[in-house]
């Protein structure tokens, strides 16, 4: 079992031989089943409501293709957990890697374009975003070189980041800076639960962290540059050769901030597009442009305000009814969400997401191998990222990136994904001998 295990305290658990079960067992398996059921189910029914509401006086039926779409999604997802798909994609990891790249290459060259990005293929008719279904291969790619290859080696370290490189440089020419972030946060949450040590993890991201800093606030780099030097009191041992170790100590992780912090100006300025510099920009003072790039951001806050603590009630959404956030069906659900339900349904709601990572922690910690468990954590940190970043966007805590909240902003691509994926996770519960699926 992986070492982060012990931190959960969680152990293999065995069916047990009788029929009986008390009541104490039959509440938590019920929790469990809602945790890794109703939460997804009942998002994607709520969130039709909140589309239809949204379309109000328009001719359009999006909550009729999210629906159906979800339909399509549990149906294969209750498949997949019957099966056992989970083994036979490891035989198959190479040809579902190509596919992968192949699909994200023809993004760049025959995909269509669509509010200023190039990230959907038409098949058949249909739009499909390739860099949905990638988020998934790349984790089952990483769960494969972790299982065999500890992050502490350089060969567990140096694949980690060459399987995840390509994928994340094509998705973030298309561009798609909110899909680059979460393959990163993904990486990260692996490494960790494959046994990297916090310390290293840290050292990882201050380099960007001194970037951000050297663009946005630079007198900031005179504190966090010896914070994170002081931080490693003596050398770390990033990660084992056979011919040597590689060491970092306080010396080469302040110089790391000062390289990052003097070469961030010029990825601002030639690495990102100009709408994703304004909406940077713009997370720090939206009132900078309030009819332009703030515009979003500034009505977001508005309407989930104007839900007060009980909410207006569903479909009577005012601000929703007049269109005053464009897309709102989308990327800016919640902001719906808050206006119709409330400060109590957006509890209740990020109260059901908190349920579902919960549930899929504790797949993870009681999965078969440590293949099947890095697949289920690697699921659970997609899910949160995606949950925290959305909705800090549309409360002002966060920047506009573009990062969907999964089951309920529309998207067909991102909804099969995420069914896909619970699937997975199913699978993987009920071959480690849980008994939360219920099949």
């Amino acid at each position: 079992m992986l070492p982060f295990h012990r931190f959960l305290g969680t152990q293999r658990r065995r069916s047990r031989q009788f029929s009986f079960r008390s009541d104490g067992d039959n509440r938590r398996r019920r929790l469990e089943l809602v945790g890794l059921w109703g939460v997804p189910i009942g998002l994607t029914l709520l969130s039709g409501v909140l589309i239809a509401s949204t379309q109000r006086g328009t001719d359009t039926v999006k909550w009729y293709y999210h629906w159906a779409t979800g339909v399509i999604g549990l149906e294969t997802a209750l498949l997949i957990a019957r099966s056992k798909l989970i083994e036979w994609v490891k035989d198959w990891l190479d040809l579902l890697y190509f596919l992968t790249i192949a699909s994200l290459l023809a993004v760049r060259f025959v995909g269509t374009s669509a509010l200023g990005a190039q990230r959907w293929i038409n098949i058949a008719g249909l739009h499909v975003q390739p860099s949905e279904f990638a988020k998934v291969a790349v984790i089952l790619f990483l769960a494969d070189v972790l299982a065999n290859n500890p992050p502490t080696t350089f060969r567990g370290f140096g694949l980690s980041l060459a399987t995840i490189a390509m994928p994340w440089f094509l998705v973030f020419i298309q561009p798609d800076l909110g899909t680059s972030l979460v393959f990163g946060f993904i990486l990260l949450t692996m490494l960790f639960w494959s046994g990297m040590r916090l310390s290293l993890i840290i050292l990882l991201i201050s380099p960007l962290v001194s970037g951000i800093l050297g663009v946005v606030f630079p007198l900031g780099l005179a504190g966090w540059i010896p914070i994170t030097s002081l931080l490693i009191r003596r050398p770390l041992i990033l990660v084992r050769s056979p011919l040597s170790l590689i060491r970092i100590g306080p010396a080469v992780v302040g110089f790391m901030q000062v390289v990052s912090a003097i070469i961030a100006p010029y990825l601002w300025v030639y690495g990102l597009k100009e709408y994703q510099r304004d909406r940077l920009i713009l997370f720090l003072d939206p009132g900078k442009d309030p009819l332009g790039g703030g515009y979003h951001l500034l009505q977001s806050q508005i309407t989930i305000g104007a839900g007060e603590i009980f909410g207006r009630g569903l479909m009577q959404g005012e601000m929703t009814k007049l269109q005053f956030i464009p897309e709102q069906h989308t990327d800016f659900i919640f902001s719906v969400l808050g206006e119709e339900t409330g400060f109590l349904g957006c509890v209740l709601i990020v109260s059901s997401f908190v349920l579902l990572i919960w549930r899929l922690i504790q797949i993870a910690g009681n999965a078969k191998n440590s293949f099947e468990s890095l697949v289920v954590i690697g699921i659970a940190a997609m899910v949160m990222f995606q949950v925290f970043v959305n909705i800090s966007m549309t409360i002002g805590l966060g920047p506009i990136t573009g990062i969907p909240l999964p089951w309920m902003s529309y998207g067909r691509s991102a909804i099969i994904a995420n069914f896909l994926s619970l699937g997975l996770c199913a699978s993987i519960a009920r071959r480690g001998g849980q008994r939360s699926i219920g099949l």
